[in-house]
């Protein structure tokens, strides 16, 4: 082994207990308990930490049992919230139907904890995967209808001579 991969083993391993340090201090059982109360979510039979590397967490509804990746120890506690509020909701609705996805849109910062973990998920891999390790646009693109008060952009065809100051406006919305 040489020095390099030594140093990024050691380094890796010293991340993971760090992680598991940082995970032992949050008791996930009552956090989820609080959770399932506040948004009306059933309880689940157990909630524990994992080393899950490619998931933020999983869920079992079968049985009612979450484990939740103890790399969100790092994170906002927010962040923790949403998984945990994501992997309830699967106790409901098993799949990610529109049922399930408004029982996740209660939780006020679905939409900001769901960009934070596709950028952290992008940072790692190149790909910006949603809590359940999935691209949510397969073509990159935007889904989304243009509002009527959105005006086409105006932007004059040549720059004038003199310069790129212009007398006409550029009008956005």
């Amino acid at each position: 082994m040489s020095k390099r991969e030594l140093d990024e083993h050691v380094s890796y391993l010293v991340a993971r207990l760090e992680r598991r340090y940082r995970s032992e201090s949050v008791d996930l059982e009552a956090r989820a308990l609080r959770l399932s109360k506040r948004f009306a979510l059933p309880k689940a039979s157990s909630v524990v930490w994992a080393d899950q590397r490619s998931q933020w967490g999983s869920c079992t509804p079968t049985t009612g049992e979450i484990r939740i990746s103890n790399r969100l120890a790092a994170y906002p506690p927010w962040i923790l919230d949403y998984v945990l509020v994501h992997e309830l909701a699967h106790l409901v609705e098993a799949n990610h139907s529109p049922a399930f996805n408004a029982l996740v849109a209660k939780y006020p910062l679905a939409e900001r904890a769901r960009g934070f973990l596709m950028a952290i998920s992008f940072g790692d891999t190149g790909v910006a995967e949603d809590v359940d390790g999935e691209a949510p646009e397969p073509n990159g693109e935007l889904e989304w209808d243009e509002p009527e008060a959105v005006q086409e952009l105006q932007v004059p065809d040549q720059i004038p001579e003199g310069g790129d100051n212009t007398d006409t406006p550029l009008t956005l919305f």
